[in-house]
């Protein structure tokens, strides 16, 4: 148990929130200089919308097995130490990915970046959770993430600053997220391990075993909804954004489109939307409730994305603020997987569920590349995998239990 009550503006959660928001400003970092830095090694406009999607899916195959490694040891050795030593790694990472002059040089590094970025925040929301009262926690790992979030806008501006008309100096945005990562190592210090994992930690419980997730029908069960829950998040991210140039032009969206701008407005709508999220919770006693009203948000915003035919590059921009307001679910979704299981293994879990869906990136691009077929309708492959994503995700929503106020001391057997 936890001997000390936390509020919401603790510093736990303002040292989490802060580390959210390096991890967010390192993870999309390629996303939004996607364009002048593989310009920059010669790649022609094809190339780079095929080998910017390679890389990002190897980024989230690096994520998808971090997050194993990391929420595993979570519950092992702890939060804090799990949180120390992926700063580390992506911070490492990053400073190399200013160094790389190929693709596949990008690829790897980018992998072994997004293996320590995987520690990062469900390391964090575990933390949070287990600090703060029921009564607060949700409204606490929402302000982590809404404010953690903020790091993509932060991101985009260095890349307006730093990058050149002729796409040198992408290098130095690289060099920045290393160095805002060690400088988080210090604020660190001073935060304290969760009472509810100390009182485990020397006891004779089973910690950090993934295979208990998936050895009992019920844990798996809750286990897979929690991460088909977030999957419309990385389709729009991943695909609808990351991707709004290719999109823009094959709709005839009018003026120059930006896809880090697009990034950016995004992420300064998520941020807001998942702050919102905590309250809209609380208000409604019921984080499915919740859920339930952003994707309805989300389904709204893509029908008006699809829509785009000849409007102008910012009209585009607005439509993916709402696209990323609809996406504010992220801290909800983490903590609802947090919520569902026992102390022993719930680092587990809150830092595998986010980037298993990170990781599903790979397998809804496949079936984005798979629906544009020969012909290559690049549009209708989008929305097509739009509902393909969304019907899963509200089923899963419909199917999971209710967590809200829900008391987390307790363990698996």
């Amino acid at each position: 148990m936890n001997d000390k009550k936390y509020g919401v503006l603790a510093l736990p959660v303002i040292v989490a929130a802060l580390g959210y928001f390096v991890d967010i400003y390192d993870l999309l970092m390629f996303s939004i200089i996607r364009v002048p830095s593989l310009r920059s090694m010669g790649l022609n406009d094809a190339q780079i919308a095929s080998d910017g999607l390679h890389i990002i899916n190897i980024q989230m195959m690096g994520l998808l097995i971090g997050g194993i490694v990391w929420g595993i040891l979570g519950d092992k050795l702890g939060r804090l130490k799990v949180l120390y030593a992926s700063i580390v790694l992506y911070s490492l990472g990053n400073i190399a990915n200013g160094f790389v002059h190929t693709v596949d040089q990008y690829a790897w590094v980018r992998f072994v970046t997004g293996i320590g970025l995987a520690g990062e925040l469900g390391a964090g929301i575990t933390l949070v959770s287990e600090l703060l009262p029921k009564e607060k926690r949700g409204i606490g790992t929402s302000l982590v993430a809404g404010l953690g979030l903020t790091g993509a806008v932060v991101a985009f501006f260095m890349k307006q600053y730093f990058v050149k008309p002729d796409n040198s100096g992408w290098q130095t945005c690289y060099f920045i997220g290393g160095g805002l990562g060690f400088l988080l190592l210090f604020l660190r210090v001073g935060v304290l391990e969760s009472g509810m994992f100390k009182s485990i930690e020397n006891k004779n419980v089973r910690r950090g075993n993934f295979f208990m997730l998936l050895n009992n029908w019920t844990r798996f069960k809750k286990y897979l909804l929690a991460i088909l829950i977030g999957l419309p998040t990385w389709y729009v991210i991943g695909i609808l954004i990351t991707f709004s140039k290719e999109f823009g032009t094959k709709m005839g969206v009018q003026g120059a489109i930006d896809p880090g701008k697009a990034i950016m407005f995004a992420y300064v709508a998520i941020s807001v939307g998942d702050i919102l999220a905590g309250f809209i919770s609380q208000k409604l006693r019921s984080r499915k409730k919740a859920l339930y009203v952003y994707y309805v948000i989300i389904i709204a915003s893509m029908v008006w994305f699809f829509n785009l035919h000849g409007a102008s590059a910012n009209m585009l921009y607005a439509a993916a603020a709402l696209l990323g307001f609809g996406t504010g679910f992220w801290a909800i979704f983490v903590t609802m997987a947090a919520e569902q299981f026992g102390t022993n293994i719930r680092a587990t879990v809150a830092t595998t569920v986010p980037n298993m869906v990170r990781g599903s990136l790979n397998l809804v691009s496949l079936l984005f590349v798979w629906l544009q077929g020969e012909e290559g309708d690049y549009v209708k492959a989008g929305w097509i995998t739009g509902v393909v994503v969304l019907a899963i995700g509200l089923v899963s929503v419909f199917l999971t239990e209710e967590t809200i106020h829900k008391d987390l001391d307790y363990i698996e057997v």
